[in-house]
């Protein structure tokens, strides 16, 4: 006789602590400490510290523990390779690439024949720092809506490049600085120079010095770098005339930036499409550089994934589930506790380094994971056997 596959509403549950497999006893991107985690990228919206164990790819890990500290990123850390899956309780768990940034992957969870995929965030242009999304069919697909509204439908990176480059071009007696977010956009903005042929020395903000070194670590080339160095009297100002500034967003708006000859202040962000927003930040050269999908991104990928249920998180939910109504296609909002908006603001620093450079009980109604929860623990020698 044909067993029919569990609704996926049945086993993958939203909690006070974040998206919860219940019979693998796991949740993915919580937004507090638990004792097993599968993270899907190092950006601090999805990767907490102090979890006991960590499930991720060899890349998060590594951010996480240079965001956060080897003591903060998991008691217990395992990397998953490309292709391997692991097997818990029944529950296989795969992790395929996002596109979002280095070490960013989609979680693929099946039980009982039932297929579930947590894409994290996710976007569908190539970026030369990092592997592309890959699309996996499943039976609910778990999207981010960031971008969720037609309005947001962003041009190619590369020509967002080439207005900055021509920019440099007509003003060298200015330096151009570019607010970025450290983990992803900044290294992704040096790739997308270099390959636009800037080969001269960039120059960086300290806050985004550390990550861009563990990125060249991890095989990802930027090319020379350059701190941006300090007046050699107090107030002074006019240096990098010409040159190629990156710093966090904010920078801009602090003491530091009178070091810079006349900046054109730059911000690369899939928010710059919003005039008034870019004017309120005082931006005088919006680039539309996203790492998030767009408008019509979202609804190729709903098609591509093939998923009759869509689950939504952080973002224009509402939005994006009328719109795949209208598609045949169940959406459902999951107002996920904890999810920001990462390209908008610069995330808090995650350890000491970063901070000087930029001068449990069982979830509510979760009572079937509340029961089955201690002898998981016992058959599968504690809560470091993620």
């Amino acid at each position: 006789m044909h067993i029919a596959a569990p609704r996926p509403d049945s086993w993958m549950q939203v909690t006070p602590r974040g998206l919860y497999c219940v019979p693998g006893d796991f949740y993915v991107d919580p937004a507090r400490p638990v004792a097993r985690a599968v993270i899907t990228h190092g950006h601090s919206d999805h990767a907490r510290p102090d979890h006991e164990a960590v499930l991720a790819t060899s890349e998060t890990l590594a951010i996480m523990r240079a965001r956060m500290g080897e003591g903060r990123a998991g008691r217990t850390q395992r990397a998953l390779l490309p292709g391997e899956a692991l097997e818990r309780d029944g529950v296989t768990v795969r992790l395929v690439p996002a596109g979002h940034v280095l070490g960013s992957a989609q979680v693929v969870i099946e039980w009982r024949g039932s297929r579930v995929v947590v894409s994290g965030d996710y976007k569908r242009r190539r970026d030369p720092t990092c592997a592309p999304f890959e699309p996996v069919t499943c039976d609910a697909f778990v999207t981010e809506a960031t971008f969720a509204l037609p309005v947001f439908r962003h041009p190619p990176a590369d020509r967002e490049i080439a207005r900055l480059l021509e920019s440099v071009r007509l003003f060298p007696d200015r330096a151009h600085l570019i607010g970025v977010y450290a983990l992803g956009k900044c290294q992704r903005v040096i790739a997308l120079l270099r390959e636009a042929g800037w080969e001269r020395p960039i120059y960086i903000h300290g806050g985004l010095a550390t990550l861009c070194r563990l990125y060249e670590e991890l095989g990802v080339k930027l090319g020379e770098l350059r701190p941006v160095p300090t007046p050699e009297r107090r107030g002074g100002g006019g240096l990098l005339a010409g040159k190629i500034v990156l710093a966090p967003s904010g920078a801009e708006a602090t003491p530091w930036v009178r070091r810079l000859a006349e900046p054109v202040v730059c911000a690369a962000s899939g928010w710059m499409r919003v005039r008034q927003r870019a004017r309120t930040k005082g931006v005088e050269l919006p680039l539309i550089v996203s790492d998030h999908a767009d408008w019509d991104e979202l609804l190729l990928t709903a098609d591509e994934v093939a998923a009759p249920e869509v689950w939504v998180t952080h973002g224009r939910e509402d939005a994006l589930v009328h719109a795949l109504a209208l598609r045949g296609i169940r959406g459902r909002a999951l107002h996920l506790i904890g999810r920001g908006e990462e390209d908008e603001e610069p995330e808090a620093p995650r350890s000491a380094a970063e901070a000087g450079a930029l001068a449990g009980e069982a979830p509510a109604g979760d009572q079937l994971a509340a029961e089955a929860a201690p002898e998981r623990q016992r058959r599968a020698g504690g809560p470091d056997a993620l």
